[in-house]
């Protein structure tokens, strides 16, 4: 084979392969070789079908075979003795109209990680900003679960439901006489004066008792999210089948055991760990940005083109996403726009911060072991089906860069921490406001690591993900009713599951979800962990 080098530009590589017709026909026999014991031929025995019938036979496939074979070869020669280190696959081309009996001529195109300088972490220091988990924010969290759990006493015959009573009902609605798709439904709990239904609806159930048969007038909202019930005139037959008034007293021991638990105090416990948690979660996450902020300041070289147009993708469509659930989503698009080569500076700093980690974990022999890898993979397979686990589990063993994205937020925090011990670092005691103040009010954005088995410059080999290498099929979503549900609804509390109700099943994804801190102008959360 012959290597001629037609591109050496800053990170652009270029070269033409010529690999000879002879080399081909070496793979061709060495296939022949390989397959004869298996071929199978009228007149001949198994295993004894001459090397000449076999390429008459399957002469075409094998020569293909091998010339995509000698390639590969050819590449993985290259990468090694022109002692390169691919930023992304090499892109290849085969020049000219090949054919069998020719000399093949490739072209191979990439672009390699630039040589980071020697990291300096020496002299580093940071402040951490430390939130104390006192009684008082405790208190505060279990009265606000007390309050989204709230329990609630049999009435009683005769009692007339008032603001803060739950009445349980069986409900019928209707447009212009007609009951509509998803709007039946028995046993729906609702708080009245809680905002959860439709304008109206609650209203419309004050006064009503046990046993009560009534029927309601209410008008859907214009922006109510099915197209054929928006703005639409209708009624609801409603059967009262309970009425309950708000349980005596605040959180206490059987509120406790109503959530599964022993105790208040051990309710109490819980509730200040997860505080503990969460406010450390806050420190950590302001001194990871000061540590990148220093390292970001102290280096600076060349980054592959192709790793930030793929890191600026992500971030691109991660605000378009976000903008799509603005109010005014043009405008959001708008804002974006003016901001694009914002986001495209974000992006070269993220993958030369990833780069700058990389070395510095690889040259302090930073990794991440074999059961912390397994552990990983266990728990990214949990938000799959049964069916589904195990192919994804298998999918992660048999593909490199799959795990290598698996293994890159842990090896991340793997190579901080070790920074976080290098560095000489001062406390200073602050409100959680504070804290929160000062991480918000931070530009720039966390890094991807591009690291060891991070699919950059280990693995060379390893293939690009693509979307039908794996599509695990998700929990079929609930059919969604059409109850009268108010458009916004608020949180529940996680520590009770909730009733199932056609109207709970109808609340906006985002009620469900982790609540969203507000985007900073210039700023992208980074896709990796944080804590």
């Amino acid at each position: 084979m012959q290597t001629v080098e037609t591109l050496n530009e800053g990170l652009k590589r270029a070269y033409t392969l010529t690999i000879t017709a002879a080399d081909i026909d070496a793979k061709v026999d060495a296939e022949v070789k390989r397959v004869a014991p298996t071929v199978k031929m009228p007149g001949f025995r198994p295993g004894k079908v001459p090397a000449n019938l076999i390429r008459k036979m399957h002469g075409e496939a094998l020569s293909q075979d091998a010339l995509n074979n000698t390639i590969q070869d050819g590449i993985q020669t290259l990468i090694a003795e022109q002692k390169l280190r691919p930023a992304t696959a090499p892109q290849v081309s085969l020049e000219g109209d090949y054919a069998p009996g020719q000399d093949a001529a490739v072209t191979v195109s990439l672009e390699v990680l630039p040589d980071v300088p020697a990291p300096a972490i020496d002299g580093l220091k940071l402040e951490r900003l430390t939130v104390p988990a006192d009684e008082a924010v405790v208190d505060q969290q279990l009265d606000q679960l007390a309050s989204s759990n709230k329990r609630h006493d049999d009435a009683g015959e005769g009692h007339e439901a008032a603001t803060g009573d739950l009445v349980v009902m069986d409900f019928v609605g209707k447009v212009d006489g007609v009951a509509f798709d998803g709007g039946t439904g028995e046993g729906m709990s609702v708080e009245i004066g809680s905002g959860r239904l439709i304008p109206g609806f609650e209203d419309q159930l004050v006064g009503v008792k046990k046993g009560d048969e009534k029927t309601i007038n209410v008008t859907f909202p214009d922006d109510y999210q099915a197209e054929n019930l928006k703005g639409k005139a209708a009624t609801f037959d409603l059967k009262i089948t309970e009425v309950k008034v708000p349980a005596e007293g605040g959180p206490d021991d059987e509120f406790a055991k109503s959530l599964g638990l022993e105790s208040l105090e051990q309710l109490r416990g819980l509730i200040k760990g997860q505080v503990e948690q969460e406010l450390n979660g806050l420190t950590r996450t302001h001194m990871k940005r000061k540590l990148l902020d220093q390292l970001a300041a102290g280096h600076d070289f060349d980054v592959p083109p192709s790793m930030v147009e793929a890191e600026f993708e992500q971030i691109w469509a991660q605000l378009q996403h976000e903008a799509g659930h603005e109010a005014d989503p043009e405008a959001a698009r708008a804002e974006l726009e003016a901001e694009r080569d914002d986001y495209r500076q974000i992006a070269v700093r993220r993958v030369r911060l990833g780069l700058l980690l990389s070395e510095i974990g690889q040259k302090n022999g930073i990794e991440v072991s074999q059961q912390e890898m397994q552990r990983l993979i266990m728990q990214a397979a949990q938000q799959y089906g049964p069916e589904d686990r195990q192919r994804f589990i298998q999918y992660v063993q048999q593909e490199p860069m799959a795990a290598a994205q698996l293994r890159a937020p842990l090896y991340e925090d793997k190579v901080v921490d070790f920074l976080f011990g290098k560095a000489e670092i001062t406390d200073r005691e602050v409100t959680r406001e504070e804290l929160e103040a000062a991480i918000e009010s931070e530009e720039g954005a966390v890094p991807h690591v591009h690291g060891p088995g991070c699919g950059h410059d280990h693995d060379h080999d390893a293939k690009p993900a693509t979307a039908k290498d794996i599509e695990p099929a998700a929990a079929d979503a609930p059919a969604e009713a059409e109850a009268p549900k108010k458009k916004a609804a608020t949180r529940k509390a996680p520590a009770k599951k909730a009733e199932a109700s056609p109207a709970e099943a109808t609340e906006d994804e985002a009620a469900s979800a982790p609540a969203k801190k507000p985007r900073a102008k210039k700023k992208v959360e980074s896709e990796t962990s944080e804590g």
